[in-house]
């Protein structure tokens, strides 16, 4: 992780869509995965949306309630 705080990313999600939240930090597409974990022994997590509403996805990496932002950011 660089000296950068990597703060939570708010997407609004929609009803039925499934979301894979990148757990690896190597998607080039942040927070979601891209497939960069292949070859490592991480994998996405998925988040199936029930409701269209704002989630804010965890960006830093390190929250204990995967794939949401539980403020550990404001630690690092």
């Amino acid at each position: 992780m660089s000296d950068v705080i990597v703060r939570p990313h708010a997407i609004e999600v929609e009803p039925g869509k499934t979301y894979w939240w990148c757990r690896c930090g190597r998607s080039q597409s942040q927070p979601f995965c891209d497939g960069s974990h292949k070859g490592t022994d991480m994998t996405p997590v998925k988040y199936e949306a029930t409701a269209t509403r704002i989630v804010w996805f965890c960006g830093c990496k390190q929250s204990a309630t995967p794939p949401f932002c539980d403020g550990t950011h404001k630690t690092l």
